[in-house]
């Protein structure tokens, strides 16, 4: 901090005044006004324990942002007043030897008060008000002693209120970074509690301190969104768009995994929600997500993530968003990948000896037919062909593989046997 008062001696900013003073009287006022503010600061110091029983009941009477740390603790706001009152009224009377320890004590003042969730501005208002109490001490005792020496006052008037200026941004610096720290060590906490949610790891007697952390009620529905982890690159989208039409205002939290991001879905419960939910998804092209199904309560969270690990692995390669109360067929061949392999040789592997032209229009007519249900004429209209073709090429499909597309056990296993070959390759 510079010195409290400092030399007047050179030229003074802005337009110098028509007759100047001469040196010697501005110096001697400077150094008469000094003595004066020493001799008034000598007083308040004698009486701080007044002042700072003023001061705490005027914070209190006036500044709302101190009330309840008042209320709570006054003792220790008491403490705090008065450790700064002391520390700043002897830097009027000597300020090389209180400059570090007042500099300390508003730091410290700004970090607590930080911590205590007190809104900065009541911070900076508290510093205001305790300046211009000191201030108006200074005046009055000087007033008391000689109300002649008042007029001198006005020499150190701006020093005063530049040290209440400089003390404030103090605070409002340390304030700041205060806030910073807690702001990251909440985040931090905050990614550490999503973490365990989401692994099953969280402790049952954690989940009420997660539920008030993260917004969210313990015992409510939820599922979980798995989005496969971009591609890096310029332009590249980390996640897409989520909105959720069944609990408007619900927090999006997202937890970063080494294949894939996930996020807590917080439902309301209404009927179809996941199916409103999946296409209010904005998914850009070639992104892959899945949904899971929804789960009761914080504690089954590790079980909604990895039924949306299940969803996204029968996402298709090509992208999309896959509910999986809607592809349960797919999540069970992608959730035991060796025996759908297994099967997909079994009841696809006689046609791996055609040609592989040949083989890819019979499993191509073989999908369209059972996406349309059966119906050879549906089939036909997407694959621009006619119907007799498509009963042409069944019945080849039947012959190589000694399967019955009319047996529902023999219906049952193709499907799956194509999924496998579709999500798995293979």
């Amino acid at each position: 901090m510079p010195q409290l008062v400092r030399s007047r001696i050179g030229a003074p900013h802005g337009p110098s005044p028509a007759t100047p003073l001469p040196h010697r009287f501005r110096s001697l006022a400077d150094r008469e006004a000094v003595e004066v503010l020493h001799r008034a600061a000598r007083v308040l110091v004698a009486s701080l324990p007044a002042l700072t029983d003023r001061l705490v009941e005027a914070l209190y009477a006036q500044e709302p942002g101190y009330r309840a740390a008042i209320d709570s603790g006054r003792a220790e706001v008491w403490q705090e007043v008065h450790h700064s009152l002391r520390h700043n009224v002897g830097s009027l009377i000597q300020p090389r030897e209180f400059r570090e320890s007042a500099h300390r004590t508003s730091r410290w003042i700004g970090g607590i008060r930080a911590e205590q969730g007190v809104p900065l501005d009541a911070v900076l208002h508290a510093f205001r008000m305790g300046g211009a109490m000191v201030w108006q001490d200074l005046v009055d005792e000087t007033a008391r002693r000689d109300p002649d020496d008042v007029r001198l006052l006005v020499h150190v008037a701006a020093d005063v209120w530049n040290f209440v200026d400089e003390h404030c941004g103090i605070v409002a610096d340390a304030y700041r970074q205060a806030e910073r720290r807690l702001s990251w060590r909440r985040e931090n906490r905050q990614r550490l509690m999503v973490a365990a949610l989401l692994d099953g790891t969280a402790r049952i007697a954690d989940l009420a301190e997660a539920a008030a952390m993260l917004g969210l009620p313990e015992q409510g529905r939820y599922a979980v969104l798995a989005v496969a982890a971009a591609p890096r690159g310029p332009g590249a989208v980390a996640r897409p768009p989520l909105t959720t039409p069944g609990a408007p205002g619900a927090p999006e939290l997202w937890h970063p995994g080494p294949d894939a991001e996930f996020a807590i879905l917080s439902l309301s419960g209404s009927p179809g929600e996941l199916n409103e939910l999946a296409a209010a998804l904005d998914v850009p092209a070639g992104v892959r997500a899945g949904i899971g199904s929804a789960v009761e309560g914080l504690a089954a969270l590790g079980d909604a993530r990895r039924l949306a690990e299940t969803a996204l692995r029968a996402c298709p390669a090509s992208g999309g968003t896959v509910l999986l109360d809607e592809h349960l067929p797919d999540a069970l061949v992608v959730s035991s990948p060796a025996l759908a392999g297994a099967l997909a040789d079994r009841v696809l592997g006689p046609l791996d000896r055609l040609d592989p032209a040949d083989r890819d229009v019979i499993v191509e007519t073989l999908t369209a037919w059972l996406d349309a249900d059966g119906s050879a004429q549906r089939a036909g209209a997407r694959l621009y062909c006619h119907r007799n073709t498509v009963l042409n090429r069944l019945r080849r499909f039947e012959q190589l593989t000694g399967r019955c597309l009319t047996r529902p056990r023999d219906a049952v296993e193709v499907s799956l046997a194509l999924a496998a070959r579709r999500l798995l390759g293979t």
